[in-house]
């Protein structure tokens, strides 16, 4: 089979199932804004060669989800990885009425689903290797389940209640709320969009009355309302990965994920620590 996906962390999940059982074929070279690529003609012949497509389908890759109908291919598989994800609203002030929160991959809970979502359709594709597939998404499990054990232990004697969290924008709620942790409020008044002038002081106001002490923004993305917001609050800077950039690569989401937990491990110890003092 050729196994096409629309953003990085479907590959790292596709590619933790099928092995050497299919080829994978990114829809986009890697190096893309998804917030705010267009399509381009060779998405389209590279759609061509794909037996199913793997998507996020909820708002992050529109572009995909257009070339797709464009392409008006009846024979094309489409999985849906979030098909039966529980989604979160989306945040921010400029967020439409009912608008779903599409970064399911930055959760450890929403990724295990997913896969076992993907390795579900793709082992009715493919009959004769549904008992790897299968297998392979357990594995994958096993991994994000060992993921956020070992941030629980670390944190078993510590009150998460003494963090209150601002983020850039919604992206990282499936994984805050794992740990008990929720979003006071959300900087981007919509997803990739930079806040006014207005909006920010609102945004900085809002800090400081209700006492938040760390502020999670994206690595690997241009966040220049970051710094403004650190010198006029005093809040604590962290940084989490959004897992798609940077190249394709099979262990992409467990590596980033890792990253992401020991992130908000060390956050919540600030915050402990802060509140002692």
């Amino acid at each position: 089979m050729n196994i096409g996906i629309a953003l990085h962390p479907y590959y790292s999940y596709v590619a933790n199932i099928v092995g050497d059982k299919a080829n994978i074929i990114p829809l986009v070279d890697h190096g893309f804004n998804p917030h705010a690529y267009q399509p381009q003609p060779n998405d389209m012949l590279r759609l061509q060669k794909m037996d199913a497509i793997v998507v996020n389908g909820i708002g992050h890759d529109d572009f995909a989800m257009k070339v797709i109908a464009s392409s008006a291919r009846e024979d094309l598989i489409v999985i849906n990885a979030n098909q039966d994800v529980p989604l979160l609203a989306a945040m921010g002030a400029s967020v439409g009425q009912g608008a779903k929160n599409p970064h399911t991959f930055v959760g450890l809970s929403t990724s295990i689903q997913k896969v076992y979502t993907i390795a579900r359709a793709l082992a009715e594709i493919d009959p004769d290797n549904q008992a790897y597939y299968l297998g392979n998404a357990r594995q994958f499990a096993k991994q994000m389940r060992a993921i956020k054990r070992q941030a629980m232990a670390e944190l078993v004697q510590l009150d998460t209640r003494h963090i209150k969290v601002a983020t850039t924008h919604n992206a990282y709620n499936y994984l805050l709320q794992e740990f008990g942790i929720e979003v006071a409020t959300v900087i981007e008044p919509a997803h990739g969009v930079e806040p006014s002038a207005s909006q920010l002081k609102t945004t900085i106001d809002n800090i400081n009355q209700s006492h938040i002490n760390v502020l999670f923004y994206e690595l690997d993305m241009p966040n220049r309302f970051v710094d403004t917001i650190e010198q006029a609050t005093g809040v604590q800077l962290y940084r989490f990965s959004h897992m798609t950039h940077g190249p394709y690569e099979k262990d992409k989401v467990v590596q980033e994920m890792k990253q992401n937990v020991s992130t908000l491990v060390e956050a919540i110890k600030f915050a402990e620590r802060q509140a002692k003092s």
